[in-house]
């Protein structure tokens, strides 16, 4: 049986769905899930509509059987969804490549415990239990790579979404501008500038630095030299 990796949750939708699952429950015991996902307990699990279901090993011989309920999306909720994405642009392009803004969250995620529940077939009586707990772990550090996993927990199917907007959309055949010739595109963000120095260990550079000169102060000025030197060149 294949045992689940490890991955380490980074900010975005998986903190986010941890962050709520929390709130939902309370937060005292989502920390105990998280050393059997490190210990590689988790041996396997499925996403399904309003179910995250996996076997966890625990103290016994045999794996527990664990299960995270999440509430589906009424109509009017998936209204809600539709209605954002319409009126948001460029979303509907970013969740059909895989990708979600997190301006979807509060239509999204879990916002209290009557949106969440969770099961084991283990005798601990918590709730959630550490087997509970570490499936949403791995579900959180999953939607790291793969947010729109999240549209499938909460019960919304892409293809719906998608025509649910398409069908939101009034067409005029006479001024329908089909290749967007007159489309007004959102102002592209500016990347932030960080020096490569910044990037590097600063053990090695600091010993690159010593090989060219042993004055600590002459190494201090090089390291600011070398910053403003990748600030120009980015333009900063």
């Amino acid at each position: 049986m294949r045992r689940v990796a490890r991955r380490g949750a980074g900010e975005g939708w998986g903190r986010a769905l941890t962050a709520a699952v929390e709130k939902s429950s309370g937060g005292a015991r989502l920390g105990r899930g998280r050393s059997h996902v490190r210990a590689g307990q988790v041996l396997s699990f499925r996403v399904a509509p309003g179910l995250v279901i996996g076997e966890v090993q625990g103290s016994q011989n045999e794996p527990f059987t664990a299960t995270v309920t999440v509430r589906v999306l009424d109509g009017e909720a998936i209204d809600a969804v539709v209605g954002r994405v319409r009126g948001t642009p460029g979303v509907l392009a970013a969740v059909a490549g895989g990708t979600m803004p997190l301006e979807l969250g509060e239509l999204l995620l879990p916002s209290g415990s009557s949106d969440v529940d969770f099961g084991c077939t283990c005798p601990d009586e918590g709730w959630p239990c550490r087997h509970a707990a570490a499936l949403v772990t791995v579900i959180a550090d999953r939607l790291e790579d793969d947010p729109t996993l999240l549209l499938t927990l909460r019960g919304i199917d892409l293809d719906t979404l998608i025509g649910g907007v398409d069908q939101g959309v009034e067409v005029d055949d006479d001024t329908a501008d089909w290749f967007g010739d007159d489309a007004v595109l959102p102002a592209l963000p500016r990347p932030a500038v960080v020096p490569a120095t910044q990037d590097l260990n600063p053990v090695h550079l600091r010993a690159a630095l010593r090989a060219i000169t042993p004055d600590e102060d002459a190494a201090r000025r090089a390291v600011r030299d070398l910053d403003a030197l990748y600030r120009a060149l980015a333009g900063d």
